[in-house]
């Protein structure tokens, strides 16, 4: 009887210990290398209940039709920030056109994105990198962000993301060999080439890494990670915060000094809190030259609830590397026929209500790859940003209390959450118990009163109402 008891305890440490792995469900694309190995390009599972654009499907649509053996495709790696990504080129109709070879051979070495030399900007192929002396990543991530993110309906924007596996033999020769040469003796890249360091030695022996289900799919002959463009530019402090406490712990207290944080945090109707916190942040030198001259009541609305998305997607999820690292991109805002209708470049003709077209920056998250794993610090629990929220939109919060009951219950949302992504089970139970942990502290807030449901931008922009909605914190 001890020993039944204490074999069924080895396989439960090993379930808990084991890692992620390349076990995802969706629509699959298959190709095949020179050296006959099978890659997959997936577009996952959508979540139920989530909304997803017509834009969406072509993104994913497009991420898997790309061909990496295709002669107007071409990869490089990445020798900008600290992960060992890639980019993946379309050379049609440019200068490189059919010449793969000259493309990755004359272009590549530069390691950063160039557009000049290829049809528009390239896409991302990212990889799980966790080594003592790289940063943190985690692909799988980025999945779940995008999934999730289409549940929530959110205001911020989070690129599409398919899963992608490549000929491991492939990648080492064409990518992560010439990403080790081309980053060395570069005090800049020390962290860039450490990761390419470990991902050329645990390419030839996918043994050598620790988590090899992680980074190598069942059979080893694919190294695996997501593919997504990405989009943007990066916000300064009026975001990002000024950073000045250094990484981790101090970064996200700086962070919850900008503006919109600072609104978030007042208790006072949404116009009076914004005008606070816009006050309260100018005293701050750095944060008021961000800023500008002006910052529009309409912009610090969007910002608050993309703020409120942010925190609630990163505390499920566990994101520790956040700060610094949200981007925006700047579009013009219209109301058309009830609706607000979004465009780039030159500013449109009113719409249907005659409203004046506003231009407001949104925010893109595309960095969401230092979530989901248990070792990973969460930033947003640690120091406390849910529970200093003040204003929220009713159906971000009504959505929250959904998932949460829905994981409880162990319902759809659970086994699509269990069955889609390739985690862990106890991957799976930290962002359950992140989840339920997230809802109690918005439903404690709601029923002690001190949560305001006024924080929604379209109707903002439609009807210029920012009156709270009456909801029940149980719902």
């Amino acid at each position: 009887m001890h020993r039944n008891i204490l074999l069924a305890l080895t396989v439960f440490l090993a379930a808990q210990n084991a890692a992620a792995n390349d076990r995802v469900a969706g629509e699959t694309h298959r190709f095949l290398s020179p050296d006959d190995v099978s890659e997959a390009c997936v577009a996952l599972a959508r979540i139920p209940g989530g909304k997803y654009s017509a834009d969406d499907v072509a993104r994913e649509t497009d991420l898997c039709g790309i061909d990496i053996y295709d002669q107007n495709v071409a990869i490089c790696p990445k020798l900008t920030s600290t992960s060992p990504g890639t980019f993946i080129y379309r050379l049609e109709g440019g200068p490189f056109a059919g010449d793969q070879t000259g493309f990755e051979n004359k272009v590549c070495p530069r390691g950063k994105t160039v557009v000049s030399e290829a049809n528009g900007p390239p896409a991302s192929f990212k990889v799980t990198m966790n080594d003592r002396e790289t940063s943190a990543t985690f692909s799988t991530a980025s999945l779940l962000y995008y999934h999730f993110a289409r549940y929530f309906d959110t205001s911020l924007f989070v690129p599409v993301a398919v899963y992608r596996s490549i000929d491991r033999a492939t990648h080492e020769a064409r990518v992560t060999g010439r990403g080790l040469a081309w980053s060395a003796n570069k005090k800049s890249l020390r962290m860039n080439h450490a990761a390419w360091q470990v991902l050329d030695q645990v390419e030839q022996t996918p043994e050598k890494y620790s988590a090899t289900d992680e980074l190598f799919t069942a059979d080893r002959r694919n190294i695996y990670g997501v593919l997504l463009h990405v989009k943007g530019r990066r916000y300064g402090a009026e975001i990002n915060g000024t950073r000045r406490s250094g990484w981790g712990e101090g970064q996200n207290r700086d962070f919850q000094e900008t503006a919109p944080f600072l609104a978030l945090r007042s208790g006072k109707p949404l116009r009076e809190a914004i005008t606070q916190g816009l006050e309260t942040a100018r005293r701050d030198p750095e944060l008021d030259k961000a800023m500008g001259q002006a910052v529009s009541t309409l912009q610090m609305v969007y910002w608050m609830q993309e703020l409120t998305e942010i925190t609630l997607l990163d505390y499920i999820f566990g994101q520790q590397d956040r700060i610094g690292n949200i981007d925006f991109v700047t579009y013009w805002h219209r109301a058309d026929d009830g609706a607000v209708q979004l465009s780039e470049g030159t500013a449109p003709t009113a719409g249907a209500q005659d409203v004046t077209p506003v231009r407001v920056r949104r925010t893109w998250l595309n960095d969401n790859d230092a979530g989901g794993k248990r070792q990973y610090i969460n930033y947003t629990k640690r120091t406390g940003m849910l529970e200093k929220i003040r204003h929220y939109n009713p159906k971000t919060y009504q959505r929250l209390m959904e998932l949460d009951r829905d994981f409880q219950a162990r319902g759809k949302l659970y086994d699509y959450l269990r069955n889609t992504f390739g985690l862990t089970s106890a991957q799976v139970s930290r962002i359950v118990t992140a989840t339920g942990e997230a809802a109690t502290i918005l439903r404690d807030a709601c029923s002690a009163g001190k949560l305001l449901f006024d924080l929604n931008p379209e109707r903002f922009l439609l009807e210029g109402t920012a009156e709270p909605q009456a909801r029940e914190c149980g719902q």
